[in-house]
C-alpha cells in the first residue's frame, strides 16, 4: 500500500514538472540565434493586428521578433530610448518612442545587444506639425512681444503674420513661442512653421471681425467718460484705438453700467453678431481683451450680447478672480455658455436684422476697487473653415 502511494506521488511530481516545463514560455528559454524583427505593433491587445511603420513621439510600441532578449539599447534616429528590463523578452520588447526631437533623421530603429550585435529596422518617428492654440493677447502693438501657446514648437521655426511678414523670435520652447511683432503685420491668421510642417491659427491676430462693442467711436447710452482716447502716463497702452477703463470703487450690489445700449443707440455695430452664432452658438467664442492694474477680485461683470428685445440682468456673468498684472490678455468664453445662461431664464436667442441689445454691467456681491480696461468685444468662429 505504501509502495502504491509512493508510486502515485512520484508520478504526480513528474507530471507537475512536465506541465511546468511545457507551460514555460519560449520567451524565457535561452536562444542563441540571430536577432530578428518580424513586425512592430501598438500595445493595445484589442488592436494587436495594427502593424506600424512609424509612431509619434512618446507612443508605446511593441517590437515583435526573435532572439531579442539581449537588447541593451534602442535608438530611434539619434535619440536613445529608455529600456525597462521586465519589458524585454526573446519575442517582444515594449518601449516608448523618445519624446525628444531628433537632430539627425535616419528613419531607422537600431537595437544594440549585449553580445555586440546590432539590428536595424526601417521605422519613422512621426513628429507632429505645430499646434497653434491661442495667444496671451490677440492684440499686440508693433515691436512688442506676442506670446503664442500650443505644442510641437521645434526649432528651426518661423512665425509669419498676415501681410506676409515674419516676426523676430525672442524665445522658443516646445509649448510657447514669444515673437516680436513686425512692422506690416495685418489682422489675420498667424502661421507657425517647423521642419515637420506648418499650421495656421484658427484665431486671428488683431481680430477685427464681428466687434459688437467698441469705443471707436463711442456709441450707446452709458459712460462715455470711461473711454480712453489718448492714453496718458499710467494708462494702459492702446492696442486697437480707444478702449474702456473703469477706475473707481464699486460697492457690492451697486448698479454700475459701463457700456452698451439698445440697437438704435449702439448703431450699426449692434448688427455685428453673426447670424450663424445666434443659430449655432457652440461654433463660436465670445472674446475680448482685458487689462487689470488692480485685481478683478470681487463683484461681477454681467455681459449682454445677442439679445433681441431687452436687457437681461442675471444672464451671463464673467466672474472674478482675474488679474493680468498690467498686461493685456484675451479672454475666451464659449458662446454656448452665454446662450445657456439666457436659456435658463427662458430667453431664447433669435436672429435680429435690426441689431442686438448690448450691455456691460458691474452688479454683484463684494466691494471692488476697480482698475480694469476692456476692449474689442467680439463673437468669432472657434475653428476656421479650411
Amino acid at each position: 500500500m505504501k509502495n502504491t502511494y509512493r508510486s502515485v506521488l512520484l508520478f504526480a511530481l513528474m507530471a507537475l514538472v512536465a506541465v511546468f516545463q511545457i507551460s514555460c514560455s519560449e520567451d524565457d528559454l535561452p536562444n542563441d540565434g540571430e536577432p530578428k524583427i518580424t513586425y512592430i505593433r501598438i500595445t493595445d491587445p484589442a488592436s494587436s493586428d495594427s502593424l506600424l511603420v512609424g509612431a509619434f513621439q512618446s507612443n508605446l510600441i511593441a517590437i515583435v521578433g526573435e532572439n531579442l532578449g539581449g537588447a541593451s539599447e534602442i535608438w530611434f534616429n539619434d535619440q536613445k530610448a529608455i529600456l525597462t528590463p521586465t519589458y524585454i523578452t526573446n519575442k517582444t520588447i515594449l518601449v516608448s518612442v523618445p519624446g525628444m526631437v531628433p537632430k539627425e533623421i535616419t528613419n531607422k530603429l537600431k537595437i544594440t545587444f549585449t553580445n555586440g550585435k546590432i539590428l536595424e529596422h526601417d521605422f519613422e518617428v512621426q513628429i507632429s506639425e505645430p499646434v497653434v492654440a491661442n495667444m496671451n493677447s490677440e492684440f499686440v502693438v508693433t515691436a512688442s512681444v506676442a506670446t503664442i501657446n500650443g505644442n510641437f514648437f521645434y526649432e528651426p521655426l518661423t512665425v509669419t503674420f498676415a501681410g506676409g511678414v515674419k516676426g523676430e523670435l525672442v524665445s522658443v520652447t516646445d509649448q510657447i513661442v514669444q515673437v516680436r511683432v513686425p512692422e506690416g503685420a495685418l489682422p489675420g491668421q498667424v502661421t507657425v512653421k517647423t521642419n515637420f510642417g506648418e499650421t495656421k491659427s484658427d484665431f486671428w491676430f488683431r481680430d477685427n471681425r464681428n466687434i459688437f462693442l467698441s469705443s471707436d467711436p463711442f456709441t450707446g447710452w452709458w459712460n462715455e467718460k470711461y473711454v480712453v482716447t489718448k492714453p496718458a502716463a499710467g494708462d494702459p497702452v492702446a492696442i486697437n484705438g480707444n478702449y474702456i477703463r473703469v477706475k473707481e470703487a464699486i460697492g457690492g450690489w451697486n448698479w454700475k453700467e459701463v457700456a452698451g445700449g439698445p440697437p438704435d443707440a449702439m448703431g450699426a455695430i449692434s448688427k455685428n453678431v453673426p447670424d450663424e452664432a445666434i443659430l449655432k452658438p457652440s461654433d463660436y467664442n465670445l472674446k475680448f481683451e482685458v487689462n487689470t492694474l488692480k485685481p478683478y477680485n470681487n463683484n461681477m461683470l454681467k455681459i449682454n450680447v445677442g439679445l433681441t428685445n431687452d436687457f437681461v440682468t442675471d444672464a451671463f456673468q464673467w466672474a472674478p478672480p482675474y488679474d493680468t498684472k498690467g498686461e493685456w490678455r484675451t479672454v475666451i468664453i464659449p458662446f454656448e455658455e452665454v446662450a445657456a445662461s439666457y436659456d435658463k431664464l427662458g430667453v431664447k436667442l433669435s436672429v435680429s436684422p435690426k441689431g442686438y441689445y448690448t450691455r456691460l454691467l458691474f452688479h454683484g456681491g463684494g466691494d471692488l476697487d476697480a482698475d480694469i480696461s476692456l476692449d474689442n468685444f467680439r463673437i468669432v468662429p472657434k475653428i476656421l473653415k479650411k
